[in-house]
C-alpha cells in the first residue's frame, strides 16, 4: 500500500538540517488512475496523484526532493508515460522526465512544473509548493529569493556582450512578408489594409524622395479617432476619405507642437537600423523611441539610394536570440532563475511585486472605449487588463484592437464615449489576426514564475505581455511586457 503524496513529504522532510524543496509534479492529460515515480523513490514506490479540484484531468502530487539531478516518470493507467513537453532524456527506464535543483540555498532554481493544459492560457501552479525551504528542528522557514549584486551584474554583462556581437541578420527570416504604405495613400484606406493584413504598424515609403520616411501604427489611429470626436475638429469624416497619410503626419507635428519658427513642422527623424547592426543598438533604438518595430533597410549604394525593407526587427526577436543562446547554460546567468515577484521588472499592484514606478492601469468591460484609448495614449501603454469586480481577467484591449474599427467602417458611426470596451472587442472577435490570435492575446503567468519561463513564454511569436495572475481566481495582479525584460535585462 502506497502512502498518500502528503504523507510522503511529511515523512520526507523528518531529517534535522536537511536541505528540501517540495515539487509539485502534474500530469495534465487525465487517466483513471495516476501515480509518480522516479530515482527519488528508486523506482520502487509509486506515489498516487489525485486530481486538482475543478480540473479532473489535471492529475497533480507534492514530493519533497533533495537538491540536485532527479528523473521522474508517471503510472497513468497501467501504462508508464512521460511528459513531452518536459525536460527529458533516454535511459536505463525508458524516455524519463528530468529536473535539476540548485544547490545554492541563495535563489529559487527552475521547477519540473508543466507546461499549460490543452486549451488553457494559464500554468495551473501553486506558489506554496514553489518555495525554498530549510527543515530545522521540524520547522519550515522560507528562504528569500535573492542573488548577489555581483551575480545580477554578471548575468547582465553576459546578455550584453551576447547582443553586442551578434548582428540584425540573425533576425531575418528565410522567407516572409513586410507590407510598406505610400505616404499619398489615403488614411481611411491605409486602416484598412492595417486591418486586411492583421498587422499593427507598417513603413511609410516617399515616391518623389525615394526613400523610407516614417511608420504607420495603431497609435495614430487612436489620434485620428481622438480628433473626429472633438467638437470643432479640423478633421472630418468626409475628409479622411481623401486625407493622406502625409497630410496626417503633417498635422499630427502642428498638434504637438513639432513647429519651427517660420510655422513650418518638423519630422521626427526616421528611426530604422541596418543589417549589420548588433542587436543591443536596435533593443535600445527600440526602448529609447519607445516604439515597437523598427525597419530593417538595407541599399548596396554608398548613397543610400533605392533602400530595400528587409524586415521589421521588434523585441520578441530579439528575446528568441537570447532564449535559443542560452537554452542549454542557462546556469551562467543566475538571474533567470528567479521568481518575477522577487525582482524590479513588470507594473504589479501595490504590495505584490517589485513595480517599476508606474501605476497598475485596469478597466472594467462596461468602461467606454473613449476610457481605454485615453489610457493607451496618456499613460503610454500598449494594453490593458479588463477586469470583473473582483479584479478577475476577463481579456486584454490592445492598441492593435482599435484597427478592428475598419472593419465595415464602423469608425464612422461610434461614438466613443458610447461604446464599451466590451462592445468594441465584441466588435473586433472575428477579427483577430494570424499574426495575434485570440488565444496569444490573453496570456497569463504567476508571480512565481522564473524570469526564465517568462521570457521563454514573451519569445514566442504574437506574445507581446504576460499578465500576472493569482492561480486560481485570475486575480489581476501585474503584467509584465517585452519592453519590461529588457529594461531590466539592460538595466
Amino acid at each position: 500500500m502506497f502512502a498518500s503524496s502528503m504523507d510522503t513529504v511529511r515523512d520526507t522532510a523528518r531529517t534535522a538540517g536537511t536541505l528540501l524543496i517540495p515539487m509539485r509534479f502534474v500530469w495534465p492529460y487525465g487517466g483513471r488512475s495516476v501515480f509518480l515515480s522516479g530515482s527519488f523513490t528508486r523506482w520502487s514506490e509509486l506515489v498516487p496523484m489525485t486530481p486538482m479540484e475543478g480540473c479532473p484531468t489535471v492529475f497533480q502530487a507534492i514530493y519533497s526532493l533533495t537538491p540536485g539531478y532527479h528523473q521522474y516518470k508517471f503510472f497513468v493507467d497501467g501504462e508508464w508515460r512521460h511528459d513531452e513537453q518536459q525536460t527529458c532524456v533516454s535511459g536505463e527506464y525508458g524516455v524519463v522526465n528530468t529536473v535539476l535543483l540548485a544547490t545554492e540555498p541563495s535563489y529559487a532554481a527552475p521547477l519540473a512544473s508543466p507546461e499549460m493544459t490543452p486549451g488553457s492560457s494559464m500554468d495551473v501552479d501553486n506558489e506554496a509548493f514553489r518555495r525554498l525551504v530549510r527543515i530545522n528542528d521540524g520547522r519550515l522557514s522560507e528562504a528569500v529569493h535573492s542573488i548577489s549584486e555581483a551575480d545580477l551584474q554578471c548575468s547582465r554583462h553576459r546578455i550584453s556582450a551576447f547582443l553586442s556581437t551578434h548582428t540584425v541578420y540573425e533576425l531575418l527570416p528565410e522567407s516572409g512578408k513586410v507590407v510598406a504604405l505610400d505616404i499619398d495613400l489615403p488614411v481611411k484606406q491605409a486602416f484598412h489594409i492595417l486591418h486586411e493584413q492583421g498587422i499593427p504598424t507598417a513603413p511609410l515609403w516617399d515616391f518623389s524622395k525615394g526613400q523610407f520616411v516614417g511608420v504607420l501604427s495603431a497609435s495614430d489611429f487612436i489620434l485620428i479617432l481622438k480628433e473626429l470626436g472633438k467638437r470643432g475638429s479640423n478633421l472630418t469624416e468626409e475628409e479622411l476619405e481623401t486625407h493622406t497619410i502625409s497630410a496626417w503626419k503633417e498635422g499630427k507635428a502642428y498638434l504637438n507642437g513639432r513647429v519651427d519658427g517660420q510655422g513650418r513642422f518638423l519630422s521626427r527623424q526616421f528611426i530604422h537600423a541596418e543589417p549589420f547592426d548588433n542587436l543591443k543598438d536596435v533593443a535600445l533604438k527600440i526602448l529609447q523611441n519607445q516604439v515597437a518595430t523598427v525597419p530593417i533597410i538595407h541599399s548596396s549604394a554608398e548613397d543610400g539610394s533605392f533602400p530595400q525593407l528587409l524586415h521589421l526587427a521588434s523585441l520578441s526577436g530579439i528575446l528568441k536570440c537570447i532564449c535559443r543562446y542560452f537554452r542549454h547554460c542557462s546556469s551562467l546567468l543566475p538571474v533567470l532563475q528567479l521568481p518575477i515577484f522577487a525582482i524590479p521588472v513588470g507594473t504589479w499592484v501595490p504590495k505584490i511585486g517589485e513595480s517599476n514606478g508606474r501605476p497598475l492601469a485596469m478597466l472594467r468591460p462596461s468602461a467606454s472605449l473613449s476610457s481605454a484609448l485615453n489610457l493607451l495614449i496618456q499613460a503610454q501603454v500598449s494594453s490593458i487588463p479588463i477586469v470583473d469586480d473582483n479584479d478577475s481577467l476577463l481579456d486584454v484591449y490592445c492598441r492593435s484592437d482599435i484597427t478592428a474599427l475598419a472593419k465595415d467602417r464602423a469608425y464612422t458611426h461610434i461614438n466613443l464615449d458610447e461604446m464599451t470596451i466590451h462592445q468594441a472587442l465584441q466588435l473586433g472577435q472575428d477579427s483577430f489576426s494570424l499574426y495575434e490570435p485570440r488565444s496569444q492575446r490573453c496570456q497569463m503567468c504567476l508571480r512565481s514564475d522564473s524570469l526564465h519561463k517568462v521570457m521563454d513564454r514573451l519569445a514566442n511569436p504574437g506574445v507581446r505581455r504576460l499578465v500576472i495572475v493569482e492561480a486560481g481566481s485570475k486575480r489581476v495582479e501585474g503584467i509584465i511586457s517585452l519592453s519590461d525584460i529588457f529594461k531590466f535585462l539592460l538595466g
